[in-house]
C-alpha cells in the first residue's frame, strides 16, 4: 500500500520517500534497496548513505552494485560508533541518498542530534532521499504506543518531519507471517529472537502496530493541504501546561488532535509573576522542558501572567479565539484532588461555548524501558 504526498517546496529542494512499517523483519529495507537498484537500472545516480543490514543475508545481498559513501567513526566514552557522514554525502551529492532508520539519534559529538536532522540537510542540497522507520517511533503516539505495548519507545520523531515527506510506502506483512520469520531466524538470530516473542513481538501486539500504521498513512493523505474553504471556521487548541511530568501526555494527546483538525494549537503555562520565580527550581525545569517539549512538536508557546490560573486562561483563550482547551485530570487524594477539581470547573464554567477536554494521567503505570 503507498500513499503520495506532494510537498510545497521549491523544485530544488531533494523529495523525501519513507517506507513505514510496523516493527522490525516487515521489510522496510528491503524494499528500500529494491527500489534503489530499480533507480541504479535507468541510470540515476544512487548511493548508500547510512545502511544497517543487521545481519539479514537477502536484505544485505540488495546493496550489491551499489555506491556507498563511507561511513565516520566516532569515539564515546572509550568505545567507538559508527554514524552516517552527512558531510561526505554532501561532498559525493548523488541524485538519491539511501538512508536507514529515520529517527535514529546520534551519539553525542555529531554534528546533529538526529538522523532526520541530517537528512534535512541532504534535502536541503537538492539530494533525494529513500528513508525507513516505524510508527512507534511517531512522537504523538508515544502514550498510545505505551498503553497498547508497555514498552515506552526512547527514540521519537516529531510527527510534523514525517508530515513534510513527498511520499509514505507502508511496507505491509501480516503479523502471523512476521512471527513466521523470525522464529525461522530471518528477523533476529535465535537468542534475540526468542526475547523478542516473549515481549514485544507478541501477536496482539503486532495486530495494534500494524493497524496504527494504517491508520498513520491513511491520516497523512487526509491532513494534507487542500484549498482553503473561506466559509470554515478554523480550530484552535490550547494546552495548559504544569509543572508535572504528565504534561508531556497532554502536549502529545494535542498535537495528535491537532493535525487530524489542521488546527492551530497553543501550549500555556500560567504564572503568579509571568517568569516562572514563584515555582521552585524543580517545578520551573519540569515547566520549561515541557514547553521546549511543546515547540519541538511546532505548537506556539507562551507564559501567561495572573493568580487566577482559569481566568487567566480562558481570557487568553477568548483573544485568540481557541475553540477546544485541554487539561489535565490527576489522580491525586485529599486537598489537591479538591483543587484540582476546582480548578477544572471553574474553567468549564468560564470557557463557556468552548470544549474543555479533560487528559487522563496515566503516569503512576510502569514505564518499561
Amino acid at each position: 500500500m503507498a500513499t503520495t504526498v506532494m510537498s510545497d517546496a521549491t523544485t530544488s529542494r531533494g523529495r523525501l520517500k519513507v517506507f513505514l512499517g510496523y516493527a522490525a523483519g516487515v521489510g522496510k529495507t528491503y524494499q528500500m534497496l529494491g527500489e534503489a537498484q530499480a533507480l541504479k537500472r535507468e541510470g540515476v545516480d544512487v548511493a548508500i548513505g547510512y545502511f544497517e543490514p543487521h545481519g539479514r543475508k537477502d536484505t544485505i545481498a540488495l546493496t550489491e552494485g551499489l555506491d556507498a559513501v563511507p561511513i565516520k567513526t566516532i569515539e564515546y566514552r572509550g568505545s567507538q560508533f559508527y554514524e552516517m557522514d552527512t558531510d561526505a554525502i554532501l561532498q559525493r551529492h548523488p541524485r538519491v541518498a539511501i538512508v536507514d532508520e529515520f529517527p535514529h539519534t546520534n551519539i553525542p559529538g555529531s554534528s546533529r542530534a538526529k538522523r532526520w536532522e541530517d537528512v534535512h540537510v541532504l534535502l536541503a542540497a537538492g539530494i533525494n532521499v529513500l528513508t525507513t522507520m516505524n510508527v512507534q517511533h511517531l512522537e504523538s503516539l508515544n502514550d498510545q504506543i505505551w498503553q497498547s505495548t508497555g514498552v515506552r519507545v526512547r527514540e521519537t520523531i516529531p510527527d510534523w518531519v514525517v508530515k513534510q515527506a513527498d511520499e509514505i510506502v507502508m511496507v505491509d506483512l501480516t503479523p502471523r507471517a512476521l512471527l513466521n520469520r523470525l522464529k525461522r531466524g530471518v528477523v533476529y538470530p535465535p537468542d534475540r529472537a526468542n526475547a523478542a516473542l516473549e515481549n514485544f513481538f507478541r501477536e496482539p501486539t503486532l495486530v495494534a502496530l500494524r493497524e496504527l500504521a494504517m491508520r498513520q498513512t491513511a491520516h497523512v493523505v487526509e491532513t494534507h493541504p487542500a484549498q482553503p474553504d473561506p466559509h470554515h471556521t478554523p480550530e484552535r487548541l490550547l494546552l495548559l501546561i504544569e509543572p508535572d511530568p504528565a504534561s508531556a501526555a497532554l502536549v502529545r494527546r494535542g498535537r495528535r488532535v491537532a493535525d487530524y483538525l489542521q488546527a492551530e494549537c497553543f501550549a500555556v503555562f500560567v504564572s503568579k509573576q509571568g517568569d516562572l520565580q514563584d515555582l521552585t527550581p524543580e517545578q520551573r525545569a519540569t515547566v520549561e522542558r515541557q514547553l521546549n517539549f511543546a515547540r519541538g512538536l511546532q505548537i506556539e508557546t507562551r507564559i501567561l501572567e495572573g493568580a487566577d490560573i482559569a481566568e487567566a486562561l480562558v481570557n487568553f483563550a477568548r483573544l485568540n479565539g481557541v475553540t477546544q482547551i485541554f487539561v489535565l485530570r490527576h489522580t491525586q487524594d485529599g486537598l489537591s484532588r479538591l483543587f484540582r477539581r476546582s480548578l477544572v470547573q471553574r474553567i468549564v464554567a468560564l470557557a463557556g461555548d468552548m470544549q474543555v477536554t479533560i487528559v487522563a494521567d496515566r503516569s503512576t503505570r510502569h514505564d518499561a524501558a
